[in-house]
């Protein structure tokens, strides 16, 4: 039977380069998942996925090398964890990414990117989307990580521990990066969903198939969008806030975050096992996710102990691959669209590094899609294509992004080769 990859995407699937297999993603509202949850995504990789996991660049968890005749059962025991892949993929919302690391509001964060999701997740009002639909939730300006989403809501601080939140629209990266800008500020959490709610719908009605929402800001221009959103009846609606027990499950502040860095976002089923572990004895049973494919725990303890805990784990040590902030693609390591292995070029990369080049932020993606978002990285490396050789073979070639004062990381160079790439990496000592 032949497989309709586009109508699988909805489920949070993609087909791999390798016949017969597939990536599946987790759909997690801030990358929370509890320990309970992570013993259970461990057994299915371990049963499914060649034992092998992938955290991306917006707080999900990924199997690859899930044969085809496997989704079902995969679908089938995530839902009986309490997890959905649904709109991890295609026309939809995606999940709902935070900043930080677990740290001080991300409590807050947590409660409103699950609402959020709750909102949105297998509703046939919000799927059918021209394209992917993103939203973020952020703490502060300073990462610029706002700037790229569809929506971006940065959390204004106000009495009593409540938040008000400045949304920005249109922004994204890809082949056309492009910056948000503004919509409205200081929106209440009670408007929030009724206003993305009034921002979907204009982006359903305007964009083209396969566009996103930062192509109706360039067709129609920002006044006139939002002129538009504004006019939707939900725009100004403020809905009650909802009764019931809190929906944040971490620790609260002042509780210290924890972090196990990972290379690449990779670990094995056995080390989320164990990880798992750790959070159900030292994190109050939950971990998270983190935009930089990392997992932290918030410890409500002895923050010695679990630190010394982490470390006989193996996280937290010397390893130089650990201890750079880089975010990394697949590549062609497992995506269609990769053009070359960027596991194996950031460890070039790293291995390059002098002190000062060590503690900048980098990202590679084996594409220009930018799922890496080298845009928003100090030193950001994208492929941006393949030149063959004379004896047939093909090799890659870079883009170099630094960022500016402000706005989204610019060109410094192009189309280098590997070595010129890594001399760039070795001048900045």
């Amino acid at each position: 039977m032949t497989t309709d990859w586009q109508a699988l995407r909805i489920e949070g699937i993609y087909r791999q380069p390798h016949e017969g297999f597939a990536m599946q993603r987790i759909k997690l509202p801030a990358g929370l998942l509890s320990a309970e949850q992570a013993h259970g995504v461990a057994a299915i990789a371990g049963e499914f996925a060649r034992s092998e996991l992938h955290l991306t660049t917006r707080g999900s968890i990924e199997f690859h090398w899930v044969s085809t005749e496997n989704l079902g059962k995969v679908k089938s025991r995530l839902a009986a964890l309490g997890l959905t892949s649904r709109g991890a993929c295609g026309g939809a919302v995606r999940g709902v990414t935070c900043a930080g690391r677990g740290g001080v509001g991300f409590p807050l964060m947590e409660t409103v990117a699950r609402r959020l999701q709750q909102q949105f997740t297998g509703n046939p009002r919000f799927e059918r989307l021209p394209k992917k639909f993103k939203i973020g939730i952020f703490t502060q300006e300073c990462d610029r990580s706002h700037l790229i989403q569809d929506v971006g809501l940065v959390a204004k601080p106000g009495d009593q521990g409540s938040s008000n939140y400045d949304v920005w629209i249109g922004g994204g990266l890809g082949r056309e990066p492009q910056a948000g800008f503004l919509l409205e500020e200081r929106v209440t959490q009670g408007r929030l969903i009724p206003l993305i709610e009034a921002v979907l719908q204009v982006y359903g009605a305007h964009a083209a198939a396969g566009k996103r929402l930062k192509h109706v800001v360039r067709e129609l221009g920002e006044e006139r969008l939002r002129e538009l959103i504004m006019a939707e009846p939900s725009a100004t609606e403020e809905l009650s806030p909802p009764a019931g027990l809190p929906d944040s499950f971490l620790p609260g502040d002042p509780a210290p975050a924890l972090e196990a860095p990972l290379f690449a976002g990779e670990l094995s089923a056995d080390t989320l096992a164990r990880l798992a572990e750790f959070s159900r004895i030292h994190g109050g049973g939950w971990m998270v996710v983190t935009p930089d494919q990392n997992i932290t725990f918030r410890i409500p303890g002895d923050v010695e102990a679990a630190s010394q805990e982490l470390l006989r784990l193996g996280f937290g040590g010397m390893e130089k691959e650990e201890q750079v902030s880089f975010r990394i693609c697949p590549g062609s390591h497992e995506c269609r669209m990769g053009l070359t292995p960027t596991r194996d070029v950031a460890r070039q990369v790293i291995a390059a590094m002098g002190t000062v080049a060590g503690a900048l932020r980098w990202a590679i993606s084996g594409c220009l899609n930018s799922c890496a978002q080298p845009q928003l990285a100090d030193q950001g490396i994208a492929v941006s294509g393949l030149v063959k050789g004379d004896d047939g073979s093909r090799s890659p070639r870079f883009d170099l992004y630094r960022l500016p004062s402000e706005g989204l990381g610019l060109p410094a160079a192009r189309n280098l080769t590997l070595e010129e790439l890594l001399a760039q990496v070795r001048e900045l000592g």
